[in-house]
């Protein structure tokens, strides 16, 4: 999950693109808008309209769509969490939900648009994004590509030799296991995730800032959240296929899971995509994503994800990554690739990304739900949210005839 970009001391840095004047007007232009990104006033349409302040790119969606059918069903009317009951509707209003979306089988029960937004709106993925890179780097391991994960990503990432991800198993950076220091410190300007966002809003190369990490414990035994172990995963599919990820991702999922509109990334200045958080598209196109691995894999006949690779990205497979609370951890969510897996879960597993966005898949129950929200109090109380809203969506999925 993609915490808070703090711009700290951006303001002086606009200062100085000032003198250059119209030189460096979309530095200026781009930068004004990251800032002002999360502004209350402002984050439910910004949310909606990356492509508007940020250079992007598109993945095009191709004929024939995949269509749901419809069977409405009421929501319930609350839900319980830790003891406590809360009106449903409340908690919809209360994290600033944007969409909701639940689907049973191929029909669609609710489907609700909030705050002014409607179903065309291409929504912020945030790091629900990192479990559809998941996706295709697993069809490059079924495919050859990547011949194994315990081998190292600078085996196909020599750039990254002699930094923090020098030796490290894919396998690790797979599951937030790389052993990489991360330094969130949003009031430090020199902070990890304050260089991340001066990229952001600046421009520069996220293969570069991959590069500049350093190790900060052995790898592959404390799951430590570090967005840009996904974009080194990233490197190696692009490295390992010859191939460019946003083409790559049109080739083996876009262009087969029956998209209703044009998705699109994020890119940094050398036009790679934002693998780890910066892909938008309609809520119903998430749900797609959702159902595919719902049904293991398959669409309309086609294998389109292995489904063992869907198999082992759900499945904790160390102590470090299980659910449940650990000390080798800052979270009690269980850790795939890229995927997350509630406490007490019975075939649930979750993307997530930050601000509320959420795919939730529960296979007993044969459900999807899709989130987006632009929540600003989603950082708080230590992934709290994320617990509360587990339990809104098994209310949902046990309400379903």
């Amino acid at each position: 999950m993609l915490k808070r970009i703090t711009l700290v001391g951006l303001g002086s840095l606009v200062i100085v693109l000032s003198v250059g004047g119209l030189l460096y007007k979309k530095e200026l232009t781009q930068l004004y808008h990251v800032i002002h990104l999360f502004d209350d006033d402002v984050i439910v349409h910004n949310f909606s309209n990356i492509d508007t302040m940020i250079d992007t790119v598109t993945l095009t969606a191709v004929p024939p769509k995949h269509t749901f059918g419809r069977a409405p069903q009421p929501l319930p009317t609350r839900f319980e969490f830790k003891g406590k009951n809360y009106e449903l509707n409340d908690w919809l209003v209360d994290s600033s939900t944007t969409a909701l979306m639940v689907l049973k089988g191929n029909d669609i029960t609710y489907e609700g648009y909030y705050q002014g937004t409607t179903e065309w709106d291409a929504r912020i993925s945030w790091s629900m994004a990192k479990s559809f890179l998941s996706a295709l780097f697993g069809v490059a391991v079924a495919e050859g590509d990547v011949a194994s994960l315990e081998q190292a990503v600078t085996d196909y990432v020599p750039e990254l030799v002699g930094t923090g991800y020098d030796g490290v198993r894919i396998k690790d950076v797979l599951q937030m296991s790389s052993g990489v220091h991360f330094n969130e410190d949003y009031g430090d300007f020199n902070s990890d995730i304050n260089r991340f966002g001066r990229i952001l809003a600046l421009g520069g190369s996220f293969d570069d800032f991959a590069a500049t990490l350093e190790r900060g414990r052995e790898p592959g035994n404390y799951m430590h959240y570090v967005s840009i172990d996904t974009h080194v995963i990233g490197m190696v599919l692009r490295a390992a296929t010859g191939r460019d990820v946003v083409d790559y991702f049109n080739d083996k999922l876009w262009s087969k899971l029956g998209a209703e509109r044009d998705a699109y990334y994020i890119i940094d200045t050398e036009k790679q995509p934002m693998v780890l958080g910066g892909l938008n598209m309609i809520s119903r196109d998430y749900a797609r994503f959702g159902q595919l691995y719902r049904d293991n894999g398959r669409l309309n006949g086609e294998q389109i994800i292995p489904e063992q690779w869907i198999i082992d990205s759900i499945t904790p497979d160390a102590p470090h990554l299980m659910p449940g609370p650990r000390d080798s951890s800052d979270t009690s969510f269980g850790y795939g690739y890229q995927w997350w897996i509630p406490e007490n879960s019975d075939g649930e597993f979750m993307a997530i990304g930050i601000y509320g966005q959420y795919i939730y898949i529960n296979r007993p129950k044969d459900v999807v739900i899709v989130k987006n929200s632009a929540d600003r109090e989603f950082m708080d109380n230590n992934y709290e949210s994320d617990y509360k809203v587990v339990a809104a969506f098994r209310a949902i999925a046990d309400s379903l005839e």
